[in-house]
């Protein structure tokens, strides 16, 4: 099977938000669809082991919010590659409480839609939740992100969790193409610092070798610290 095939199909970048009690959470999602018209209704896939499927499953509500193409890669870190187990995400994120009193990420969204459960399906490691629209709103005219372009202008990867995870992503350069600095990937998401683009969201310009990177720099998607990078060789 050529999983290459897989990188064609389209997706966004999304926050899917929910709530179990007074207790908040949230996390990166690629898949969110409209279903249908009337009554508009929305689809999410959520990996069963996260936190956020298991508030979907209690309260039978959830939020979608649509990210814009300038959403810095720290926020797509703390929603994407940080556990609500451990990290309260919305204690430092702008947010609103819908008509349901789900929680509603506004901060860098360009729209959003609340949502409340009428279907579900458990499909393995994932559970796909159908959800009515009962409210929606634009918050910005921004372009939306989409996952390309969060892979491709980004740099940003998909972490284990995700429906669309590969272990390895192949660059498919030869050895001729392999820029002369080294590439270093973190340990804790996989994210590769490549020197020839530098980090433009920590300022960070081109050229700038992960030698020469200030001791205090972290990465730009999860926030660990420059020593948990290991050099790296793209698998052929």
């Amino acid at each position: 099977m050529n999983k290459s095939a897989f990188h064609k199909i389209s997706y966004g970048v999304f926050v899917v938000a929910s709530k179990r009690g007074e207790k908040l959470n949230g996390q990166i999602a690629n898949v969110a669809v409209q279903v249908t018209a009337e009554p508009p209704k929305i689809a999410v896939a959520l990996n069963n082991a996260n936190l956020t499927c298991e508030f979907v499953k209690e309260s039978g509500l959830f939020s979608v919010s649509v990210l814009s193409q300038e959403t810095p890669m720290p926020f797509i870190g703390k929603f994407g590659f940080k556990s609500g187990r451990e990290t309260d995400k919305f204690s430092d994120t702008k947010h609103i409480l819908g008509q349901t009193g789900a929680p509603i990420v506004t901060e860098n969204a360009v729209a959003w839609f609340e949502c409340r459960v009428t279907e579900s399906l458990d499909v393995g490691t994932h559970t796909i939740f159908v959800g009515e629209v009962v409210d929606a709103d634009v918050v910005s005219d921004a372009e939306p992100m989409t996952y390309a372009y969060y892979h491709q202008v980004k740099k940003g990867y998909s972490p284990p969790k995700a429906p669309t995870y590969q272990a390895e992503e192949k660059t498919g350069k030869t050895p001729e193409e392999k820029p002369a600095m080294k590439k270093y990937r973190c340990s804790i998401c996989g994210y590769i610092y490549d020197p020839e683009k530098g980090d433009p969201d920590g300022k960070i310009p081109p050229g700038t070798p992960f030698e020469e990177l200030p001791q205090d720099w972290t990465c730009p998607v999860c926030g660990a610290s420059k020593d948990v990078f290991e050099p790296y060789e793209p698998t052929e």
